[in-house]
């Protein structure tokens, strides 16, 4: 049985997706070149993916890598066998340029388990619930949905997305996968426009018995993102609607999601020395995983130093953990549309 064959078999061991979306991830998502595994006993034993996103940081664009579908082999558990994979991971990220390493826990007990390794849950989301009987009615506003892939629709979402500050992108590619994610489940896309003007608005639904989930929402306007969802549960049959949606500041309750491990610390703080030129500190940081990290880090006139310290300004001594804590506090990180 080929590599594909048997991380495909170990997929099946060790998660509950249905045979159709097992199908549609190793059609679609999976290569061989973003897999990395562990053989005993001439089987593949434990195995990962990862995969590339971009994300918005300090004002610019930098390359993350994303874990989906770590798992392990039921008798080889609690071995370290999954540490020991990760840990190669890392390394390879590392090489690649990678800055940070994300992922979605699969079950709220592993959230600890993955802290030991340096992850740190930062990205939050936050839900509305709305009831169709209460929606206004706009005619001035032409709803559509779309059940394929249109340029249009991805351009639109590439370029509300990008906007928002500190948030995993979606390239076209993956975008595609999303899609096929969605429709497989019986969703749709719905746009919304004037006339024949561009797209002003689009979201990302599915159905559950009288509730439509609303898995992503963009709109230039209340007006349009109301319209867009009030068609999109007449359609659907449903008077209640959930939105997720990024966390606010005002945003009263938040859920947790995902986390995420700091891979180039030198990188990541030259970038976000650039952003924040006022901050003037020295770090010691301590990484128990990647060696590499582990130094003194000198923040101060908008540049990084590693290896250089500055004893009259102020110093922090940080595992590797409360180093990504403290970027990413104010940051309020966000991704959506994530297949996990």
């Amino acid at each position: 049985m080929n590599v594909k064959k048997q991380v495909k078999e170990l997929w099946k061991l060790c998660f509950d997706d249905n045979e159709a979306f097992v199908d549609m991830y190793f059609d679609l998502r999976y290569s061989s070149d973003r897999n990395i595994y562990i053989r005993r006993d001439d089987k593949i034993i434990s195995a990962l993916q990862m995969i590339a996103y971009p994300m918005t940081f300090c004002g610019t664009n930098i390359q993350t890598s994303y874990i989906s579908g770590a798992c392990t082999h039921p008798d080889y558990r609690r071995k370290g066998v999954m540490y020991e994979l990760l840990s190669q991971a890392f390394v390879r990220m590392q090489s690649a340029g990678i800055i940070f390493s994300t992922l979605i826990p699969a079950k709220p007990q592993l959230i600890d388990y993955y802290a030991r390794l340096g992850y740190v849950s930062i990205f939050e989301y936050s839900k509305r619930i709305l009831r169709l009987s209460e929606m206004p009615v706009s005619t001035s506003i032409r709803v559509e949905y779309a059940t394929e892939y249109q340029d249009d629709i991805y351009s639109y979402f590439n370029r509300k997305n990008s906007e928002r500050t500190c948030c995993i992108q979606h390239t076209k590619v993956d975008f595609k996968v999303i899609l096929a994610d969605l429709f497989l489940s019986g969703g749709k896309v719905f746009f919304a426009g004037r006339e024949e003007r561009s797209i002003e608005g689009i979201a990302f639904v599915s159905a559950i018995g009288n509730t439509l989930y609303v898995k992503e929402l963009l709109s230039e306007n209340p007006e349009t993102e109301n319209e867009l969802l009030r068609q999109a549960a007449i359609m659907y049959g449903c008077t209640e609607m959930i939105v997720i949606m990024p966390p606010a500041t005002e945003t009263p309750e938040r859920f947790p999601l995902g986390m995420v491990r700091i891979i180039d610390a030198e990188e990541t703080l030259s970038v976000f020395a650039t952003a924040h030129p006022e901050v003037e500190i020295t770090v010691e940081l301590h990484d128990n995983v990647l060696s590499s990290n582990n130094g003194y880090y000198c923040l101060r006139n908008g540049r990084c130093t590693k290896g250089e310290m500055n004893l009259q300004k102020a110093f922090l001594r940080l595992s590797i953990r409360e180093l990504a804590e403290r970027i990413f506090t104010e940051m309020q990180p966000y991704m959506g549309l994530m297949v996990n």
